[in-house]
């Protein structure tokens, strides 16, 4: 029998059972007598409305969630399919840029100098071509993640520098999308809004493990006492002048995270003589 179809009959059932349960007290009010065979038919009747409204409630907690997932869905890839378009409107950008590089040999006389040539050329246009880092976000399996990614990124102070690793395409998680979106959302706003011109870089990775996400955050700031590291997930504590909901990102991501059996780690770490504060999440 379809699913549906045997759906909407207990449901029928759930009705018919809690119409007789109502005419069985009124009955038992009325003549004041007690049967006890009355009294467990009343009681298995119950039951099965108690089961048929939880059933209920999981089924429409089900449709929320998925409803959710489908406009996260219609909102976050509209990025990615921007990103894709401008990609194929630059492909006639590109087969320019290879006839330049393939026709040098014509007013190039010598072959070292071809070379310093060429190489200068490539080199200015993969330093100009801002899109090319975040090609890998167009291969990865959530394509919900990839478009939140790219638009927040596409959004960020122009003074930001992002870069993008993706060590797996398969992006594997057992947690909702819209909760993974809220989770990583507040590790992108927080390291943006951490930024300045003079600490303006950002690199974030992506990766799957064991069938969980593995996403690693990392910006510039300034030398953080180890006191204050271990306060990053305290409830209102916050780095920032203003206060009022400030500090809560954070800590309600930590609890959301830990609700699906994932771990969240803040560390300081030294690249290339920056200090850098990274944020790993396994979920």
């Amino acid at each position: 029998m379809i699913s549906w179809v045997r759906k909407f009959l207990y449901r029928i059932f759930c009705v018919i059972a809690m119409l007789v349960s109502v005419y069985l007290i009124v009955d038992f009010q009325i003549s004041g007598t007690f049967d006890y065979r009355v009294f467990i038919m009343f009681l298995l009747l119950t039951v099965v409305e108690i089961w048929g409204l939880i059933d209920w409630r999981r089924n429409y907690l089900l449709m929320k969630q998925k409803e959710s997932e489908l406009k996260l869905y219609q909102h976050y890839i509209q990025p990615l399919e921007e990103l894709v378009k401008e990609i194929r409107a630059r492909q006639h950008e590109f087969d320019n840029h290879i006839n330049a590089i393939l026709n040098m040999h014509l007013t190039v006389g010598d072959y070292d100098g071809l070379v310093a040539c060429q190489s200068s050329y490539i080199t200015e246009i993969i330093r100009d071509d801002e899109t090319r880092s975040y090609l890998p976000l167009l291969r990865i399996s959530d394509k919900v993640l990839a478009g939140f990614l790219y638009s927040k990124i596409v959004r960020a102070p122009a003074y930001v520098k992002t870069e993008v690793e993706v060590k797996s395409l398969e992006i594997i998680s057992g947690i909702s999308e819209h909760h993974l979106i809220e989770i990583v959302g507040t590790l992108v706003d927080n390291a943006y809004e951490a930024c300045s011109k003079e600490r303006n870089h950002v690199r974030m990775e992506l990766d799957s493990e064991d069938d969980r996400l593995v996403f690693i955050i990392k910006n510039q700031v300034q030398n953080i006492s180890m006191d204050n590291l271990q306060k990053f997930f305290e409830k209102g504590y916050s780095t920032k002048s203003r206060e009022g909901d400030r500090g809560l990102g954070l800590y309600n991501a930590k609890a959301l995270i830990e609700r699906y059996k994932g771990t969240i780690t803040v560390s300081q770490d030294k690249e290339q003589e920056q200090n850098y504060l990274t944020i790993m999440v396994n979920i």
